[in-house]
């Protein structure tokens, strides 16, 4: 089965859009790759990886690139899980999956609500099987 790209933002994705990359692997939320730099979002794929590999392709800096989830329809506050692999990086000072700066955790934040939402969707679907 072909899986399909992470698609690159620049602009506020279309509400079919979203609801569509959400629906494709985890039902509650959507996993994607932020270049706090040029302010731009690779959103899909099952891995983290997947989005950072196309930005990568695109010309960002590995140490622009942080994983988040969106879990749309949980509001301004819960929305956005700050945990991915890919945040690993010792070097840049972040130990851990979760980004640990609140600099770059706002930056996260800022890109997210401009470019993806502010997790008031309404239309959420929740994956109710285990």
């Amino acid at each position: 089965m072909d899986r399909e790209a992470p698609i690159v933002l620049d602009r506020r994705i279309t509400e079919p859009d979203l609801k569509r990359l959400v629906g494709l692997f985890f039902h509650d939320m959507v996993k994607y790759v932020v270049d706090v730099r040029q302010r731009i979002v690779a959103i899909g794929g099952e891995l983290h990886a997947e989005g950072e590999e196309v930005l990568l392709e695109r010309g960002s800096r590995q140490q622009d690139l942080w994983g988040a989830n969106y879990y749309p329809g949980r509001g301004p506050d819960l929305c956005i899980e700050f945990t991915a692999l890919i945040n690993i990086r010792p070097s840049q000072g972040n130990r851990s999956m979760e980004v640990q700066s609140a600099a770059i955790r706002q930056s996260i934040r800022d890109v997210t609500f401009d470019l993806v939402g502010r997790g008031a969707e309404s239309w959420t679907e929740v994956n109710t099987q285990v």
